[in-house]
């Protein structure tokens, strides 16, 4: 039997049935999950991809899963896309991106392989050609060979390949590292997506943004250019990259012809305790959405017993606004509001439950107007053992998160702090729940926290409490 058969009998066997996952966050079918792949839209239907090992809750030999959706709210499980078993993907079929072509549903993707003599590890792109269904990997590959970059370029470390197409050239960025052992991504074109030149190095990290820069992703919105991209061993600074495998991205002016990039500050995607290897796709209205996966290198916990491991975010819909990324959740999950509970102009002092705001697979949003205090806390996903606090600091501009108390039985970080922008004298927080996560758009997705809990369901309520007074609005929807 084939690696690939194998890996589709095993998921066909051993699939966790829904009821054991979250609602309307895609988790593998079976076993561990992480990046996003391949996002891109086939034949009328999103389709992503994404690391996969379905033999245990760990990471293991790189496969790429694959779901489809028509409205990135719920997704459909497809089979097993790709698993390692060519001498040059033997080690793992690392991350990569996908497209629409006349020739079909093409794969791009890292293919790893050690030299069985010496153990040196080589990365290289391949292509995998299929119908959304079964994907075929190219005669030829990899088509792009470590051999193709610059001298002192790494060989090692050369992956992640983000492919787009800019009228009659096909564009491919990639995480590299220099002769230094800085991050960067490095830039490649093609006529056919067969055979590829080297064009540049797009962004670098100067040596003070990290090390390995993962999962690029290069894109035009609002009239700017967006990188986005994944540097390893981060230091942070102030509120800003406290995760140390980050996910971050560049405003700037991209200059084509002569193939230079010219980024501003780099800026936290998210500011929450999960969120890592974000990748984008462009609908067919326009529509730049992204998505991620929710979790965190470092922290990683799940129950016992529990035979999944990773999860993606929400899907996103980007935009710029006053020289930031916004986010915010894909308008499609309002189909499927139910039972709207709302409170206006509520007062509150002290701490209180408000009948009808309760729940775990819910849309709720609290939007402060006035009032005379200090700290508002929000605890969600509560009973008298467990809760996850959202507490705002007003004089200090700060929102921290803090999963404490949410059933983490492990030795991994609970707590996030980010400083909110300017405010003014409003603040408007979204939550959107599901059994094992929280993500939360501060003022209207200026600023995103995402964070895993593992609570019991039986953690329904929600309790607000106040230093002081304020006035508020709620609302809230079940998600069904």
């Amino acid at each position: 039997m084939d690696f690939l058969e194998k890996a589709r009998q095993y998921e066909d066997a051993n699939r966790i049935p829904l009821d054991e996952r979250p609602v309307f966050h895609m988790t593998p079918t079976v076993g561990w999950m992480n990046d996003p792949n391949g996002f891109s839209v086939y034949q009328g239907k999103v389709h992503l991809f994404y690391q996969y090992h379905p033999y245990s809750t760990a990471w293991g030999p790189m496969h790429w899963g694959h779901q489809v959706t028509e409205d990135m709210i719920h997704w459909q499980e497809c089979k097993t896309a790709l698993a390692p078993d060519k001498e040059y993907d033997k080690d793992g079929c690392f991350s990569g991106s996908a497209l629409a072509t006349e020739e079909g549903h093409v794969l791009i993707y890292t293919g790893v392989a050690k030299d069985e003599k010496g153990g040196k590890e080589m990365q290289n792109q391949c292509i995998a050609v299929g119908d959304g269904i079964d994907y075929k990997k190219a005669a030829d590959n990899p088509v792009i060979t470590g051999d193709m970059l610059p001298e002192g370029f790494s060989r090692a470390d050369f992956r992640d390949p983000k492919v787009w197409k800019d009228g009659n050239t096909y564009n491919l960025v990639a995480g590299s590292r220099d002769e230094n052992e800085n991050g960067q991504i490095v830039l490649f074109s093609s006529a056919d997506l067969y055979n590829w030149n080297y064009e540049a190095v797009l962004a670098n990290s100067d040596g003070c943004i990290g090390s390995m820069w993962e999962c690029p992703d290069f894109f035009e919105m609002d009239g700017q250019h967006v990188l986005i991209c994944s540097p390893q061993d981060m230091k942070a600074r102030e509120y800003e990259f406290h995760n140390g495998n980050n996910a971050l991205y560049f405003l700037g002016n991209y200059d084509k012809d002569k193939k230079i990039f010219s980024k501003g500050k780099a800026i936290s995607l998210d500011y929450g305790l999960d969120f890592y290897a974000p990748q984008t796709t462009c609908l067919p209205d326009g529509r730049r959405i992204l998505i991620a996966w929710m979790h965190s290198w470092d922290s990683s916990f799940i129950p016992a017993g529990q035979k999944w491991q990773g999860m993606m975010t929400l899907p996103r819909e980007l935009s710029i606004k006053n020289g930031r990324l916004i986010q915010v959740p894909v308008r499609e999950l309002e189909q499927y509001h139910k039972n709207r509970v709302f409170y206006e102009g509520a007062v509150l002092e002290g701490e209180k439950c408000f009948d009808g705001i309760s729940g775990r697979m819910i849309d709720f949003t609290v939007q402060i107007h006035s009032g005379e205090f200090q700290e508002f806390m929000i605890d969600v996903a509560k009973d008298e053992e467990y809760y996850t606090r959202i507490l705002f600091h007003k004089d200090k501009s700060i929102i921290e998160i803090d999963r404490t108390y949410s059933g983490v039985i492990r030795d991994v970080a609970c707590i996030r702090r980010a400083r909110i922008r300017d405010f003014g004298d409003t603040i408007k927080l979204r939550f959107i729940m599901d059994r094992n996560s929280i993500e939360l758009f501060v003022n209207d997705g200026e600023m995103v926290l995402s964070t895993v809990i593992y609570t019991p369901l039986t953690a329904q309520e929600i309790l607000f409490t106040c230093d002081g007074s304020a006035v508020m609005d709620i609302e809230k929807y079940d998600i069904e």
